[in-house]
């Protein structure tokens, strides 16, 4: 979800989709044959992303030295190679938009929230959404094209690639492509704006343009929505999209669902036309064939992701996941029907606790922090982790401040972090399915479990989402005349060690403490 300006109208169409959502997309969908998937090879993708603007001023500040993409201290390329982050996603690479910083300078509703999180707030810590995009060209503040070409030299001499944001259904007010060729964007008329000022740009004397929007929520107003109606515009885009993927090895593509043909059509046909072509099929062959190994990650909500995947994207944002497991209390029924669905879905799910539109996971989560870091990394998939939430910091930061505010570090969650990489790593998370366990006491709803095995490796993953211990137990057929001394148990209460196991016959009987989750790895001949 783009973090642009939205006015205060929500819009009617956002019932339709409101409806089909509860529905089940899925169950509207014709059977498809999948695209082909980028060709690498390989474990899944653990993807660090980084608020670059807030990233390189606080260097900046820090060294007493201008510092840019090009000159970042070795020192902060550690984390990657410690955490085993397999690609960096850079957000806020882009030519910055002189509308959107007006205008998020001037919006009340906005003030509110950057003074929340910097309470000294100046002028200067503003700026502009980097989803509202005037061209894709390199900003000159982050170092400019070489700066970003030497920064993915460097990324790709520690095995690390590089993702950058495109954003497929609006560009900003100052976009390139105006005034010569405004039948690229959706236009409204005279009549139209009347009604509903809000909604849209008077981009010159008289006409106007709409801005771009999702159908739940009211318009993005330092943006202009693209019109996926006309065919030139997607050839301008796939063009925009050909450029990116010479500067990095994927792309990120914000609300990636909002330009599928249908969702197009129900939003804007009547001011568009009628879009009659999908545009992302073509979009991610066209690219394959220039690079094969090119990555594609959607953004997505509402059941969308397999529809995505079986257009050719790599990955899918799993939001379904993030909220079952963030839900007061968890949804562990939820969660369990989510994890057990088919592998070919599962394997191509983008999981996270956290990403720079979500609440900070310390905050989400609160004491179920460790044990929610647990499952998201023992479950098939991307796994995504976002800037600061390894030190567990708590506060959003909105994306048009350029300056964060000072919170303490949590060291002790890093370290904790960094082991859990460490067993990530290990190829029962790669390759391993997803069998339930039945836990007892039964009905107790915030303590489950789950089971991953490949042949001489497997793991036993236990979590209590619950503010009380519990003693607990569970019969797995591995177990039967198994020697404890082949079962590695570590806990998210690290570096403490898990209470003291019981081994009788085929059944674990295990003490879990107030939200803890612990991990149980068995190795075998």
């Amino acid at each position: 979800m783009s973090g642009n300006l939205k006015a205060s109208i929500f819009p009617l169409s956002s019932i339709f989709f409101f409806f089909l959502a509860i529905l089940g997309f899925r169950s509207f969908w014709p059977k498809k044959t999948s695209l082909p998937r980028s060709k690498d090879a390989g474990m899944f993708p653990l993807v660090y992303e980084i608020n670059t603007r807030v990233w390189l001023r606080e260097l900046s500040v820090r060294l007493d030295r201008p510092v840019t993409l090009e000159n970042i201290p070795d020192d902060e390329f550690q984390i990657l190679h410690d955490g085993k982050f397999t690609m960096v996603w850079l957000m806020g690479v882009w030519k910055p938009s002189r509308y959107s910083v007006a205008i998020a300078t001037s919006h009340r509703g906005l003030r509110t929230e950057l003074l929340d999180h910097l309470k000294d707030l100046q002028p200067e810590d503003i700026v502009s959404s980097p989803y509202s995009i005037p061209a894709y060209e390199v900003s000159p503040a982050v170092g400019g094209h070489d700066g970003l070409v030497a920064f993915r030299k460097r990324l790709a001499g520690m095995g690390i690639r590089l993702m950058l944001d495109f954003v497929p259904n609006h560009m900003a007010l100052d976009n390139r492509w105006l005034p010569e060729h405004p039948e690229m964007f959706v236009s409204i008329s005279k009549h139209e704006q009347c009604h509903d000022p809000a909604s849209c740009f008077e981009y010159t004397r008289g006409k106007f343009l709409a801005h771009g929007k999702d159908p739940y929520f009211p318009p993005w107003t330092d943006t202009l929505q693209l019109n996926y109606a006309n065919p030139a515009t997607h050839e301008m885009m796939i063009h925009n999209l050909s450029h990116i993927s010479d500067l990095c090895d994927g792309v990120r593509c914000d609300v990636a669902m909002l330009i599928l043909r249908d969702v197009f059509n129900t939003t804007w046909e009547n001011l568009a036309g009628r879009m009659t072509e999908e545009f992302w099929p073509n979009a991610i062959q066209t690219i394959r064939k220039k690079h094969p190994k090119f990555l594609f990650l959607a953004e997505s909500y509402w059941n969308r992701e397999w529809e995505l995947q079986q257009m050719g994207f790599d990955f899918t944002y799993d939001k379904p996941f993030y909220d079952f497991l963030g839900a007061s209390p968890v949804n562990v029924p939820k969660l369990k029907d989510h994890l057990l669905a088919d592998w070919n879905y599962q394997q191509r799910l983008c999981r996270f606790i956290e990403n720079h539109d979500e609440i900070r996971a310390s905050e989400r989560f609160g004491p179920n922090h460790a044990v929610a870091a647990l499952i998201m990394l023992t479950s098939p998939g991307m796994n995504l982790v976002h800037q600061g939430q390894l030190l567990g910091q708590k506060k959003k930061i909105p994306v048009q401040l350029i300056r964060h505010s000072r919170e303490p570090s949590h060291k002790a969650l890093l370290h904790l972090y960094l082991k859990l990489f460490e067993f990530r790593s290990e190829e029962v998370f790669q390759k391993g399915h997803i069998e339930w366990l039945d836990m007892t006491p039964d009905g107790h709803s915030l303590c489950f479990g789950y089971f991953r095995s490949i042949p001489g490796n497997h793991a036993f993953i236990l979590a209590n989402f619950s503010a009380t211990g519990i003693d607990t137990s569970f019969s797995h057929p591995l177990l039967a005349g198994l020697d404890v001394s082949f079962v590695t148990a570590f806990s998210t209460r690290f570096p403490e060690h898990p209470h003291e196991r019981v081994l009788l016959d085929s059944t674990m009987h295990i003490r879990l403490a107030p939200h803890e989750g612990v991990l149980l790895m068995v190795k075998s001949a």
